[in-house]
């Protein structure tokens, strides 16, 4: 099973991130789980520092930017 993390405030743009992340993860068919962190401080010591950010299992792929569903498959399938 792949987690998916979207790190951000909760904001609209994060949850823009959110929905193309799952939509991304259901097209390919994978098993993945999706966690929403809000935690400040989990936020910083991920290493991110702007939001919304993509974390695929802990590592912090995309930071600052909404992806595109297309972008979001290109990652899941490396």
């Amino acid at each position: 099973m792949i987690t998916l993390q979207i790190l951000g405030s909760g904001c609209a743009k994060c949850a823009t991130l959110a929905l193309n992340t799952e939509t991304a993860a259901q097209s390919l068919g994978l098993d993945f789980k999706l966690e929403k962190v809000t935690d400040l401080n989990a936020i910083i010591d991920a290493g991110v520092m702007s939001t919304p950010a993509l974390a695929i299992d802990g590592e912090v792929k995309s930071m600052g930017k909404v992806l595109s569903v297309e972008q979001i498959k290109r990652l899941l399938e490396t």
